[in-house]
């Protein structure tokens, strides 16, 4: 087991355990969280020897193998395939013992060690780890020295998992992954029968793959059981215990527990309806355990609208050559679109395209009158001046705005002080990527296009980003592999596949279900056979997927067709809702001024009046956006029933 007694640790004069205990036992599956800076990498380095203790003792078994995923590759000339099997490193070392030896008894010794370790199936099982993180085969021969940043970390990781260990340590391994190779790794590491220790943002991925919690805060390092999301609820236990930090979140639980309760019934019929009361239900239950977040931000209103947006009209999308083809795509405001697909099927392309950073090589793109793009991709961080303050570099993109309403914000996404006032080229890339959605979120965009906008945050801001995603008006394009924040974002997907993008009517499970029945099984289970029924694409969750023989032009217009036919309807809803809360906030607002025992009070007479008289207002308008809301889902059920 590992065992931690009394541990100190700091890193220059920075404390970062002060006496913290901690044991995890052989075969546990453990997510290390708390905050950016809190000492997740440092305990990494502590475990693995880089550095060493300032107090206390910590115990590992002698006889454990380590594995660990680097965070950097230097560019090499050797193969993808190679670099991944020198991950064995006694492997490596037989192989080398066997070049060189002309001894015929320690030749039968080195041909029984590495039958041993089974050598055979080496090479094919690093065939597999890079299948399986979405290398195609004819990339697993190329040199290292081809690939870009992102691609290398994938190497690194195929490489741990290639590794025989006893002990796992893992951070941030989705990162660079999209989510089909994530899934994969989901798969990989239930498999994994030794000790894992994962640092993570994403809360699904820690769901799947983790027993316990470890999480750092204060210094301390408290163990909880079960996965991220039991460990929330029993956080959010202990937290509700302490009245002065609960409190600051008692009056947007209440909100949501308001809304639930008043349309869980009512809105049994209407699956978008039920979608948003199970994200709310969800989001009631964890507040609590997020009640001291450094991380609250809204996204502006948009000041104007165009409908559409955006559109795409029988496009081809590419660098030279196509990467999809006969793409028409319209945006509408209230829009939320998730895009699923393998790596390299063309999500990014296709994003790309709607910001207009690639021309379509054929058709048109188009723009609303009123268009104010947020383009968030996989490389906003090198846009950043690294050399100018977060504050100057709003003060540039809006220079009217005031001071003080600039260092408000900031202090939203945790950049306070110097932080907010000095250069940020010694940001980390957590803190480089708050900055980025900062920036975008600042320019009050009415259509986001969101390329992996988690890569590099904590669990507080991704928790940060999906509040403020929820609340924001305008219209959504994501692309992500975490699956909670698409879950609780977007309303419907985008299948992105075989160089067509077409709409798919199946969630998020489903997906998952599909890509595991297709053959992207963990190494040990590889199968190459897809599931009875499943061929290239899901065809069966493809939304009015056509039939043999029919033009797929022509369906993917109508789907375009009713598409643009729900659009006005779903933005009614929106607005609706928006209503809706607000009267709920002012309602409950003022409810709480007629709970003071003062105010009933003969000299307070008049003003009692005129509370109860707005008490009774905002209740009829309740009453009235609940009837309006009710009416405007059986509507749009209604189309979505007919086509």
């Amino acid at each position: 087991m590992i065992l931690l007694q009394k541990l100190s640790l700091q890193r220059g004069a920075k404390p970062l355990l002060e006496g913290a205990d901690l044991q995890l036992n052989p075969g546990e599956h453990a997510a290390l969280v708390g905050a950016n800076g809190s000492g997740k990498s440092s305990l990494f380095q502590l475990i693995c020897g880089e550095i060493g203790v300032d107090g206390g003792d910590i115990r590992i078994p002698p006889n454990w193998r380590i594995a660990q995923m680097r965070q950097e590759v230097v560019a090499t000339a050797r193969s993808a395939l190679d670099y991944v099997i020198d991950g064995h490193s006694e492997y490596r070392d037989l192989q080398t013992q066997l070049d060189g030896c002309d001894d015929d008894h320690r030749l039968a010794e080195l041909h029984g060690a590495l039958d041993a370790i089974r050598a055979y199936e080496i090479p094919s099982r690093a065939e597999q780890l890079l299948a399986g993180l979405g290398f195609a085969d004819t990339e697993m021969n190329q040199p290292v020295s081809a690939f870009s940043g992102g691609w290398r970390i994938r190497l690194n990781l195929a490489q741990a998992l290639m590794q025989p260990s006893e002990l796992l340590l893992l951070d941030e391994p989705t990162n660079h992954l999209d989510l089909d190779a994530s899934l994969w790794l989901e798969q990989w590491l239930k498999g994994y029968d030794g000790t894992l220790l994962l640092i993570s943002h994403d809360r699904d991925f820690i769901d799947a793959c983790c027993d316990c919690v470890v999480h750092i805060e204060r210094r301390q390092l408290s163990r909880y059981r079960g996965n991220y999301s039991a460990f929330e609820l029993q956080r959010a236990e202990r937290l509700a215990q302490q009245q002065q930090a609960f409190e600051k979140q008692q009056a947007e639980i209440a909100h949501m527990e308001d809304f639930v309760r008043r349309f869980k019934a009512k809105a049994s019929k209407a699956k978008q309806a039920q979608s948003r009361v199970k994200a709310l239900e969800r989001m009631t239950r964890i507040a609590p355990a997020h009640v001291d977040s450094p991380f609250h931000f809204t996204f502006y209103p948009p000041a104007r609208f165009s409908d559409p947006l955006l559109a795409l009209d029988r496009a081809q999308l590419g660098y030279g050559e196509p990467v999809l083809r006969g793409i028409a795509l319209a945006i509408h405001p209230g829009t939320r679109l998730g895009l699923l697909g393998a790596n390299g099927a063309g999500k990014s392309t296709l994003l790309k395209s709607l910001a207009g950073e690639i021309a379509p090589l054929t058709g048109e793109r188009r723009c609303g009158e009123h268009l104010a793009l947020g383009y968030f991709s996989q490389h906003q961080l090198e846009s950043l001046d690294l050399d100018a303050s977060p504050m100057l570099q709003l003060q540039r993109a809006r220079p009217q705005a005031r001071e003080q309403e600039i260092l408000n914000f900031l202090g939203g996404f945790n950049f306070r002080g110097d932080m907010a006032t000095g250069p940020c080229r010694d940001f980390s890339g957590g803190e480089k990527a708050r900055l980025a959605l900062a920036l975008i979120v600042w320019q009050r965009p009415n259509l986001l296009l969101l390329d992996e906008p988690t890569n590099h945050l904590d669990l507080e801001m991704c928790q940060a980003l999906t509040v403020a995603l929820q609340d924001f008006e305008g219209a959504v394009v994501l692309v992500s592999h975490d699956r909670h924040l698409l879950r609780n974002t977007v309303d419907e997907f985008l299948l992105v596949h075989d160089g067509v993008a077409e709409p798919y009517a199946g969630d998020l499970d489903d997906y998952r279900a599909w890509l595991l029945g297709r053959g992207r099984q963990p190494a040990t289970e590889i199968n190459d056979t897809p599931a009875p029924g499943m061929d290239k694409a899901p065809a069966a969750m493809l939304d009015k997927a056509p039939a043999a023989g029919i033009d797929k032009k022509k369906a993917r217009q109508e789907a375009a067709a009713r598409r643009a036919r729900l659009a006005p309807l779903t933005k009614q809803v929106r607005q609706v809702e928006q209503a809706m809360e607000r009267t709920a906030v002012q309602l409950a607002t003022l409810e709480e001024q007629l709970a003071e025992g003062d105010l009933y009070e003969a000299a307070n007479k008049a003003r009692l009046q005129q509370l109860l008289q707005q008490q009774a207002e905002l209740r009829r308008q309740s009453a009235e956006q609940e009837e309006q809301w009710l009416s405007l889902q059986e509507e749009l059920e209604q189309l979505e029933s007919e086509g």
